[in-house]
């Protein structure tokens, strides 16, 4: 029985418009971020755009394609934003540039450029700095009710500042543990049910992360904003959601010192939104057809909640996201459409 190989969408909307729109669609989420931690993350999407596009030009010039052509398809910038928002807001500038050159110039264009990419670059950046400089990558941001939160100079050169290997020059007080993080190693010996830990520790919210409540509520208006543009379908975003809710729910046992935290704690903490509607959804890497694209988010949901209750790291989606871009050729294989005229087709 013959299938066919790849989906035949029909749009009035380019792909240049396609990326302004998820661009766009930060905007929420990131004012979020600045507002309650400050302006490390518009910083770091500064350096990570001039990187990008500063590697993605020098890739076309070398390989003889208009460069200006290949910018304006603003698929670079995407992928500088979206790390830009992953990295810590005290991530050191140096890191910043060199991750986003590693998701240019490795992740892209050694594949081939846009459309060719199996991982998807932000995330791959994302893993393969964090790996390398746990330190840096764990230097999260007091939020702005716990504390008056520093200045753009301040925060620009204390960014700029830091070196190497060198202990990191912010000071005390405007850095702490995130509420995954708590909860974690709560789990790992605090012996505090979650009522407790939510009533000792000033990290945490009504039913999240402080501040890390109103940065989802952000991503998810964006999110629901490009659904309603029709820039994605819902199938991969809302499968996680809601895999990630019911793996959750399993596990909370009314909240003792060992469990991982309520659905609406998972919810709406950590980087949850942000991936299930600015990651997932990236055409190039994700599954294909409806039924694949919720397979593989549904996955990746069950993924993130394993390692944030069982792993080593307190947040989990840019390993769960790797993981399935490496299965979803296979998903895809057992999940492509028929051809028109044939039984067992997809949706």
């Amino acid at each position: 029985m013959t299938q066919i190989t790849s989906p035949h969408a029909h749009s009035a909307l380019s792909t240049a418009d396609v990326m302004r729109q998820v661009l766009l669609a930060t905007i929420p989420g990131v004012f979020a971020l600045t507002l309650y931690f400050g302006w490390g993350n518009l910083i770091n999407i500064l350096w990570a755009s001039l990187t990008a596009l500063a590697c993605e030009a020098m890739v076309m010039k070398l390989r003889g394609r208009p460069v200006k052509y290949y910018l304006n398809d603003a698929s670079a910038l995407v992928t500088a934003v979206l790390l830009g928002i992953a990295l810590p807001p005290f991530a050191p500038c140096w890191l910043v540039v060199f991750g986003s050159a590693f998701a240019i110039l490795i992740v892209k264009q050694l594949y081939g450029g846009l459309g060719y990419n199996p991982f998807n670059p932000a995330m791959a950046s994302y893993v393969i700095l964090l790996i390398s400089f746990p330190v840096y990558m764990s230097t999260w941001g007091t939020p702005s009710d716990l504390g008056t939160l520093p200045s753009f100079i301040d925060t620009f050169l204390w960014k700029l500042s830091s070196q190497t290997g060198a202990v990191s020059v912010i000071p005390d007080g405007y850095t702490m543990a995130t509420p995954l993080d708590i909860v974690r190693q709560n789990m790992n010996g605090g012996g505090l049910s979650l009522s407790e830990l939510a009533t000792q520790t000033p990290q945490f919210g009504h039913w999240g992360g402080l501040g890390w409540e109103m940065v989802n509520a952000g991503f998810l208006f964006g999110g629901v904003y490009l659904m309603w543009r029709r820039i994605f379908t819902w199938h991969a975003p809302i499968s996680m959601l809601i895999s990630l809710a019911i793996m959750s729910l399993i596990f909370y046992d009314n909240g003792s010192s060992q469990s991982a935290g309520s659905p609406l704690f998972h919810l709406f903490s950590g980087a949850t939104m942000f991936a299930a509607f600015f990651i997932l959804t990236d055409p190039v890497s994700s599954a294909v057809s409806n039924r694949g694209r919720m397979i593989f988010g549904a996955l990746i949901g069950v993924i993130i909640f394993i390692v944030r209750r069982w792993g080593n790291y307190p947040d989990a989606a840019a390993f769960a996201v790797l993981l399935l871009n490496f299965a979803a050729p296979f998903i895809d294989h057992y999940t492509q459409p028929r051809t028109y005229g044939h039984k067992g087709g997809d949706a």
